[in-house]
């Protein structure tokens, strides 16, 4: 969907959308559509009895005399409290009311009844960047289906005196778009096209933006003594692979930002296979690796100024006669021993050699690793937030701030040395599960492990919100790439300069 920006005014074909408020108060080009129509935004507004509250929506009878085919007002509540959410919110529920209608271009005027908290030219990019994040579909695989599904939308029209300032705002916006639809495209292929060999060929892509990319495979794991990631992949006849991948927007600073996710591209469970209803939603249990290559491209494709450092373990989590078994013990490459009590236990496997790594590697300032990790974090939190643990109160807060800002929100975890308890083995250094209560937590602790000392680190656990059966303003129902815009924004707020 192509989306430009240009003046205010009516268009000469398509749909017009045009901003209202609360209790019926109009924007410039409403109040002159009303007039045009001899009042017909207000008479249908009163007719369905409409506040004025956010996205409460009126189509318009529209008479032939106009240039346009299709009438839509859309309020915006309190200009005064709108913020850029709200908007973004506003421009997905304009998509999904107009996407798949039979119009082919769409021309929405970015005035706001009053004075805007936002300003016109961003309260027009964050608009748009709504439409754009709602316009995502994955149709690849489809070679028919009903027509009326299909969005037949093609263009949208930004109308704002702001229109170069709109413009230039929504340029950087549409980077974090396509970072966000990496994400969304690697959640959604099916295993048997996207495994570790493929997915990293997928993270090779950013080279073309100017991020440096290595990839390990499993002869270079094994010498540097990764047993606990490659005691995970050895049930496949898919090998493991580790990748890296470093944006330098900051030549100097204390060490790179580094961002690790969990890449199973498919997890059965292992010999401690799962049931099978449902298993073929385990596809998205490579929601964290998604979210860290999004991320990447984001920051290098809006050309942040900072240093940051991407890394994702990658495996497929198999049965077989060469698979781990539960009673296991494997060296991880930070020399500790792990138990491996449940082979469906994975993910916390990968992690800790590509955290490991990671630090060992890069000396990173802060550390920050995203993962589906466990079914118990759905079962406290929902689908409703993350759950973050952390060893540093400034990037917790600095997380949670950048979590509110972009509704990719966080609620904060327990640590502490009752839980670590839970995971001590009778014959390791360690178990790879405690018991049933508090197994989120548990499982962070076990990575926790893993973090050296003095090294900031905040693990998020998504898997309750890495993909939704309900869609949203901005997010399609399936993988929804969460952390993308969270961890763009954080180190636009805390790590460029």
């Amino acid at each position: 969907m192509r989306i430009a920006f240009a003046d205010l005014g009516a268009p000469k074909s398509g749909a017009y959308v045009v901003l209202t408020g609360e209790g019926g108060t109009m924007s410039a080009p409403a109040k002159e559509a009303d007039k045009a129509l001899g009042d017909a935004i207000t008479r249908a507004a009163t007719s369905l009895g409409l506040k004025g509250n956010v996205r409460e929506m009126v189509d318009v009878p529209t008479p032939a005399k106009v240039s346009y085919e299709r009438l839509l007002a859309v309020s915006i509540g309190d200009p005064a409290k709108l913020d850029a959410r709200a908007a973004q919110d506003m421009g997905g529920a304009i998509y999904s009311k107009l996407a798949s209608g039979g119009l082919k271009q769409v021309s929405v005027a970015c005035a706001a009844p009053g004075k805007s908290a936002l300003g016109d030219d961003t309260l027009a990019a964050e608009i748009a960047f709504g439409m754009q994040l709602a316009a995502y579909r994955f149709s690849k695989y489809r070679t028919k289906g009903p027509e009326a599904e299909a969005p037949t939308l093609a263009g949208v029209r930004i109308l704002t005196p702001a229109h170069a300032n709109a413009r230039k705002q929504f340029g950087k916006l549409d980077r974090i778009a396509d970072g966000v639809f990496m994400a969304r495209d690697l959640l959604e292929e099916p295993p048997n096209v996207l495994y570790p060999e493929s997915f990293a060929k997928r993270c090779e892509e950013l080279i073309k933006l100017g991020v440096e990319v290595d990839v390990l495979d499993t002869e270079q794991m094994r010498k540097l003594g990764m047993g606990s990631l490659l005691g995970v992949a050895m049930g496949s006849a898919r090998p493991g692979k580790l990748v890296t991948m470093r944006w330098r927007g900051k030549k100097r600073g204390p060490g790179p930002l580094a961002l690790v996710g969990k890449g199973v591209t498919f997890d059965t469970g292992g010999i401690s296979i799962k049931p099978a209803g449902g298993m073929e939603d385990m596809k998205y249990d490579m929601g964290g690796a998604a979210a860290v290559v999004g991320a990447m491209m984001a920051i290098a494709g809006r050309k942040a100024k900072a240093d940051v450092v991407g890394v994702v373990g990658l495996v497929e989590n198999m049965p077989s006669d060469r698979a781990q078994r539960p009673g296991d013990v494997v060296t991880s490459m930070s020399g500790q021993t792990i138990e491996v009590i449940n082979t469906d236990a994975e993910g916390r496997l990968v992690l800790a050699d590509a955290l490991w790594y990671t630090q060992k590697t890069f000396k990173p300032s802060a550390i920050i690793d995203l993962a589906t990790l466990t079914g118990a974090i759905v079962v406290a939190l929902g689908g409703v937030h993350g759950g973050m643990y952390a060893n540093d109160d400034a990037l917790a807060n600095d997380l949670q701030a950048a979590g509110e800002a972009t509704g990719e929100t966080l609620w904060r975890m327990p640590l502490g040395d009752d839980y670590d308890k839970q995971i001590a083995s009778n014959i390791a250094d360690m178990k790879n599960v405690g018991g049933r209560e508090g197994g989120s937590i548990t499982a962070a602790q076990f990575l926790k492990r893993f973090i050296m000392d003095k090294t900031p680190w905040a693990h998020l656990d998504i898997a309750g919100v890495a993909w939704t059966t309900k869609a949203k303003p901005t997010v399609p129902k399936g993988g929804v790439g969460f952390g993308v815009r969270l961890l763009d924004r954080l180190v636009a707020d805390r790590f460029e300069g």
